[in-house]
């Protein structure tokens, strides 16, 4: 690991404990207060947000505020999240068109008639309010919006470097990305899907190799650490859903042979595997959907999990064993960042390779 490599981790490293003191302050300061919450300081990093929090400077929360685009009975709603003045209680309510919205636990809801405030029922849910169609920027799709258009400019900038190179060779950007789509188009989509098929399906793998593999380095930068976008199950689950659909609609008719009615097996036998097999059809996706998912998300966690023992044990003695494991952790998860978008792509591959596969006699 170079030089610029180890700082730029420890810079990382160093930042989340800075972004964790915020919820440790009240306790260090008055221990009469409750005690910190690592639970909630892992949810509150992990989970997607109205907003880029960064830290807490003297009590007071410091981030960047995005768009909150609301659709209710009454119409269209917009405002910035920051009129809730980082509010998440559901206790400030913010007017809008005559219209009372709070934000609770960053689900923002519309509250009945002339109510004043939420009112909760013994599990805690609301009672006297309802969701409207929440459209809203947060930050996972803000990161998003940046890592297509991180992208774009990579390629395009790629694409020119060719244009302009008048021995094909490439250059600046292009010398960095030619390896890399090689490496998709040799190691995963000749081997996987064959040498005669798999022209038409690089497109969709070099999109999801690059798109994951830019938001899960967008996850370790210290600024965006809150962006976790592979580590929301929705996001994985579009992705997953993807693959799902071009691997259905792709599927030639020895593929839906070998799931409907096995050839080579006694009959008895191809009763008992058709329903195997119609739900490995669904299994496949979900396992992509829950591996990106998980193995994102477990990193995160357990680098503010080893912060919080600073606060946890109340001691700065705890403080170096803290960060050097964190530094370790953070290291695996640079290569992990890779590793999962191969994992993923590699796999799609794999289904859009057993889909078309033709039969053998």
């Amino acid at each position: 690991m170079t030089l610029n490599t180890f700082r730029n981790v420890l810079f990382s490293a160093l930042f989340m404990v800075i972004s964790t003191m915020g919820f440790a302050n009240e306790d260090t300061e008055n221990p009469e207060n409750e005690k910190f919450d690592a639970k909630e300081m892992i949810l509150h990093h992990v989970k997607d947000a109205h907003e880029f929090h960064i830290m807490d400077i003297n009590d007071k929360p410091v981030s960047i505020p995005l768009p909150i685009i609301l659709y209710t009975d009454n119409g269209l709603v917009t405002f910035m999240s920051s009129e809730f003045h980082h509010d998440d209680s559901g206790q400030h309510i913010v007017e809008k068109n005559g219209m009372k919205f709070v934000k609770l636990h960053e689900k923002i809801y519309q509250l009945d008639g002339d109510a004043e405030a939420v009112a909760f029922d013994e599990e805690h849910h609301p009672t006297n309010a309802s969701k409207p169609y929440d459209l809203s920027i947060t930050r996972n799709v803000f990161m998003m919006w940046v890592s297509v258009f991180v992208l774009l400019l990579i390629f395009v900038t790629a694409a020119r470097s060719y244009r302009k190179s008048e021995d094909n060779m490439p250059k600046g950007v292009a010398g960095f990305i030619e390896p890399l789509v090689v490496f998709v188009r040799d190691e995963i989509a000749k081997p996987m899907i064959g040498e005669h098929r798999y022209k038409k399906y690089m497109p969709y793998l070099l999109t999801i190799f690059f798109f994951i593999w830019i938001n899960n380095i967008f996850g370790l930068i210290p600024i965006f650490n809150g962006a976790n976008v592979s580590g929301n199950i929705a996001f994985t689950f579009t992705l997953a859903l993807f693959t799902f659909i071009i691997t259905t609609l792709v599927g030639n008719k020895n593929y839906w042979k070998h799931i409907f009615w096995m050839p080579g097996v006694p009959v008895p036998m191809k009763i008992f595997l058709m329903p195997i097999e119609i739900i490995g059809m669904f299994v496949k996706p979900i396992s992509l959907m829950i591996r990106l998912f998980a193995n994102i998300t477990a990193g995160h966690v357990i680098i503010l999990a080893l912060m919080s023992l600073i606060f946890v044990f109340k001691s700065v003695a705890i403080a170096p064993v803290s960060i050097a494991f964190s530094l370790f952790i953070t290291v695996i998860e640079i290569i992990v960042t890779a590793i999962q978008a191969y994992i993923f792509t590699i796999l799609s591959a794999l289904y859009f390779g057993m889909a078309t596969e033709e039969e053998h006699h």
